[in-house]
């Protein structure tokens, strides 16, 4: 375990990172700063230790970003159309910073204040425990809502992340983190193989609000129930391809019930690295960096467009104005909690 100061925020908030390892050398860092993933360094199948995840050299690259790199972001992961839902008879309004909607919890998010952070401790590996209180209003939402993440590294090269909130008053919740990955550390992801474990998908309109279908992903460009490499269909004349820009879609996994569940794997065919993704979330949306222009850098590299990608556990997006999705309100006396575990490892 390590901890250290890495600076202030503009309103002179001490940050610092907290550093988690495990036998095997991996290692994950954490700012309280966003929650933000700083850093997490995982074998190749030679041995060799490298970073997997997009981040910056110092507090001021956090500071300045609107990508939301490595961060946990909400209430609300994800867009919410014109900023507003029906709630109990009544309209709430939420702040806008995409376009006429509202996105990640919006102009200050919980990706941009600095959450109470602690180091606990657990038999199954090293843990950090962050905490944030969100008042009622916060960013127009309503409740006065207590919520905390958790990180843990397991002997086993797997990050578990715990969440879990409760709330004085109805209230939206979709809490998600936000860590762009590659697996060979540099260059870009379209080489990587995914497979998801999603026979459907909630398609966008024009301004990637769902239309509140659910559509098959068969015959369609948004297919990885086998793995297929990220970049294979990428530049097909697929409407939803074009209205992203790439990959920037929820995909309605496949559960057999309650619990953990199997989402997703991605395969690194240079390095041998692998991911897979377990979540007891019905959602998850795979975002392949398509707003990633240039004008980001870090850890000694640019961050272009699919220099990264995403797998976002959570609810379907704009899931307030939907209610044939699963809901997303929280209510007094209930008890939100989510888990979502990454598993490292290699093949090959």
């Amino acid at each position: 375990m390590g901890r250290k100061s890495v600076g202030v925020t503009p309103e002179g908030t001490p940050v610092e990172l907290f550093t988690l390892t495990n036998a095997r050398g991996t290692e994950l860092c954490v700012m309280s700063y966003g929650a933000i993933i700083v850093s997490l360094k995982v074998c190749d199948r030679a041995g060799n230790l490298g970073d997997i995840v997009l981040g910056f050299d110092s507090l001021k690259g956090y500071l300045e970003q609107s990508a939301y790199i490595g961060a946990v972001v909400g209430r609300c992961a994800n867009r919410i159309r014109k900023g507003r839902f029906p709630l109990d008879g009544r309209t709430v309004r939420l702040s806008v910073n995409h376009g006429p909607h509202h996105l990640h919890g919006g102009i200050r998010g919980f990706d941009k204040v600095v959450w109470q952070a602690e180091y606990v401790g657990t038999p199954g590996g090293e843990g950090l425990s962050l905490r944030h209180l969100s008042p009622d209003g916060d960013e127009g939402y309503p409740g006065r809502l207590a919520v905390e993440v958790r990180y843990l590294l397991t002997e086993d090269d797997e990050l578990v992340v715990d969440y879990d909130a409760t709330t004085d008053a109805p209230t939206p919740l979709n809490l998600t983190q936000h860590t762009y990955f590659n697996l060979a550390g540099r260059g870009d992801i379209l080489g990587h193989k995914l497979m998801i474990a999603a026979d459907g998908f909630t398609p966008v309109d024009a301004s990637l609000i769902p239309t509140g279908e659910i559509a098959p992903v068969a015959g369609t460009a948004l297919d990885f129930r086998t793995a297929t490499p990220i970049g294979e269909r990428i530049g097909n004349p697929d409407r939803q391809l074009e209205y992203a820009g790439g990959y920037d879609h929820n995909f309605v996994l496949r559960r057999a019930g309650p619990g953990l569940g199997h989402a997703a794997r991605v395969v690194e065919p240079v390095t041998g690295r692998t991911l897979d993704v377990f979540t007891t979330e019905p959602g998850l949306h795979f975002y392949s960096g398509n707003f990633l222009d240039g004008s980001l850098a870090g850890k000694g590299n640019v961050y272009r467009q699919r220099s990264g990608f995403t797998l976002e556990t959570q609810h379907y997006p704009d899931s307030p104005n939907h209610p044939q999705f699963p809901s997303t309100i929280l209510r007094p006396g209930e008890r939100y909690g989510s888990r979502t575990v990454f598993a490292f490892g290699v093949e090959g």
